[in-house]
């Protein structure tokens, strides 16, 4: 089954879809640098929280290796203490580029751990830098591997929960929200990994999906993955979500996450709480999947997790095709952006994220198991899935 890339390597080059572009037109784009790779994860040329991850610690890899193959070695290779210091530089830097999404902040801690290991063991320069750009490759690479497992977690227990109140663990629809699969990974994908995976097992029925404005990623990045894999799906409005429970057998909502606190209190993309809220009413389960990085043990509730909040003209504004079609002289979708509301707003409330509490999640899913809570209770004990 084919699935699109968002990140692709190939002898020390790093090259990322521009997401902004699809679904109609597919450009890679080179990053030859950590500011590139900074300003591609704050403009949202990528996102998705593992996604950022592995292009921050894969462009400082690729930053730190350029330095030990060129000919005059920079200035920061010439002893430990000058790489140090600037490593915490560029690492610190990064971090900024999306300050909601706690994968990059693990990535960064564990740059930064590698670093202070390899430089209280007594290491040269060379081999600090060698132990650093490793542990920048693992991070990218182990992604994939953990998203088939959380997928696999997830989707058993889904189809053991839909037995055990009568089911068959057959046809299961699910609803998700924004998009999480290969586009928002490394590869495979989180909550529409667990959907892939269904499918695989023959135990989906359809994949719905809200648009998820004002991005719209649902509308044009998991619309594009699910018909690439050639899935069933349905494409509803964010506002449809409760008709569509009134009217369709939904047997879950699937989401990712962008960082989940101590308690299970979990941020994800605008309108997951609203889904989530909606979910409760109609007694419909309400799964998170994420890898363990994105569980954030130092923030105790959501109360504590930064929200991001875009630039307010983002909300009256949406790109897409020209239709019907035109095309330009190399043959590629002529594409416009468009302004949907009056000009001038003063009042435009655009947060990028919202915090869906723990006691409307039924189960949170991590590459290690799936956690629930106890009966009666409405946190999480998540020791058991990180």
């Amino acid at each position: 089954m084919h699935m699109l890339t968002s990140i692709r390597t190939s002898n020390g080059k790093i090259e990322i879809i521009d997401q902004l572009l699809l679904p109609h037109t597919t450009k890679y784009v080179e990053i030859t640098s950590i500011e590139q790779a900074y300003d591609a994860i704050k403009d949202m040329k990528i996102r998705g929280a593992p996604a950022i991850a592995s292009l921050a610690s894969l462009a400082f890899a690729a930053y730190i290796q350029a330095g030990l193959d060129s000919a005059q070695p920079p200035a920061f290779l010439l002893s430990p203490e000058s790489l140090s210091a600037q490593v915490i530089n560029k690492l610190d830097y990064l971090s900024g580029a999306r300050p909601t999404a706690v994968n990059l902040g693990a990535a960064i801690r564990r740059l930064k751990s590698v670093l202070q290991s390899s430089t209280d063991a007594g290491k040269s320069v060379e081999l600090i830098a060698a132990d650093l750009i490793s542990e920048g490759k693992l991070i990218a690479d182990e992604d994939f591997d953990r998203n088939k497992r959380m997928a696999e977690h997830g989707g058993e227990w889904l189809a053991e929960v839909d037995k055990g109140s009568g089911g068959s663990g057959q046809e299961l629809n699910v609803l998700t929200v924004c998009n999480t699969g290969s586009l928002a990974t490394s590869g495979y994908g989180t909550a529409l990994g667990l959907i892939t995976y269904l499918h695989e097992q023959k135990k989906l029925g359809k994949a719905y999906y809200t648009q998820t404005a004002p991005y719209h990623q649902g509308s044009r990045l998991t619309a594009l993955e699910l018909k690439t894999m050639q899935i069933p799906s349905v494409m509803i409005c964010d506002t449809m979500v409760g008709s569509l429970f009134q009217h369709h057998k939904i047997h879950a909502v699937a989401v990712g996450a962008d960082r989940i606190a101590r308690n299970g209190d979990t941020a994800n993309k605008i309108g997951t709480y609203n889904a989530a809220v909606l979910a409760a009413r109609h007694n419909i389960p309400f799964i998170v999947v994420a890898p363990i990085s994105t569980v954030d043990l130092d923030t105790p509730d959501g109360s504590s997790i930064p929200i991001e909040h875009r630039k307010p003209l983002e909300a009256c504004l949406v790109r897409g095709a020209v239709h019907p079609f035109e095309f330009d002289v190399e043959g590629k979708v002529r594409q416009e952006t468009v302004m949907i509301t009056p000009s001038g707003l003063e009042g435009i409330y655009n947060p990028s994220f919202d915090v869906t509490p723990a006691e409307l999640i039924t189960a949170i899913v991590t590459e290690k198991g799936v956690a629930t809570r106890r009966k009666g209770e409405t946190i999480f004990d998540l020791s058991g899935v990180v």
